[in-house]
């Protein structure tokens, strides 16, 4: 069963090393994203899953002990997805190595909790397609919730790359709406109004977070979990949010 989750955008821009000079322009939503993984720490899950969208052929399941890297933005900076303590073990009691590097998203959500030293619960991740309708997204969510008596999930996703003409999808003036009913439901943790958002939508307004808010949407479903907005703003014209479900 669900009993908490985090939505945090996954820029790599919020990592410190990335964004370089224009690091502090994050603080406030990296910030907000370490109060949200206190509330998933003091919901004391049996199992935390990262979820992420992916593009192609880079989804699927990241077992502890993946990693990551940043060296695509010119940073020499890699990161862990928790350890591999849960990992089964050879016969001569090795541990085998992770094979996929994490794509970006879940290499975001991974430095998240290294930087918070996140020990409270074993960890997976899971890079779910982008183009998963909302229906398959709904269904992995709910096999999530399923796999465990208490899970928490860290949601990584953006909303829309198009609020401003210099944004990553240059102007679209349908961005700033949907964006504010994503901001919305996220905030009041209304899983039916997330799994309203529309795929064909989303994705012209390169919104990548839409797929795995919706595996939230699945997971919550039953729970009856309260929402909270922590953070929400477009700097660089792409929609940040930070909620917290418990």
């Amino acid at each position: 069963m669900l009993v908490a989750a985090a939505v945090c955008p996954c820029p790599p821009l919020l990592v410190p090393e990335v964004a370089t000079g224009a690091a502090p322009e994050l603080d406030a939503a990296r910030a907000a994203c370490t109060d949200a993984l206190g509330l998933l720490a003091a919901a004391r899950p049996d199992r935390l899953y990262v979820v992420g969208p992916a593009g192609e052929g880079a989804h699927g399941v990241f077992p502890a002990g993946s990693t990551g890297t940043f060296a695509g933005f010119g940073v020499d900076l890699s990161v862990r997805l928790g350890d591999d303590g849960g990992r089964p073990a050879g016969d001569d009691g090795s541990r085998p190595a992770a094979d996929r590097p994490l794509p970006v998203s879940l290499a975001v959500g991974a430095w998240l909790l290294g930087r918070a030293g996140w020990a409270d619960a074993p960890i997976e991740g899971l890079a779910v397609d982008g183009t998963a309708t909302p229906d398959v997204c709904a269904g992995i969510g709910r096999g999530l919730a399923d796999s465990a008596e208490r899970i928490a999930l860290l949601v990584m996703g953006d909303g829309s790359a198009c609020r401003t003409v210099k944004a990553p999808g240059y102007l679209d003036e349908r961005a700033a709406g949907f964006d504010a009913e994503a901001a919305r439901a996220l905030g009041t943790a209304d899983a039916a109004a997330l799994l309203a958002l529309e795929p064909e939508l989303a994705y012209e307004l390169k919104a990548a977070g839409r797929a795995p808010w919706q595996v939230l949407a699945g997971a919550a479903q039953g729970a009856d979990l309260d929402g909270r907005l922590l953070f929400e703003d477009a700097p660089y014209g792409v929609g940040y949010f930070v909620a917290a479900w418990s």
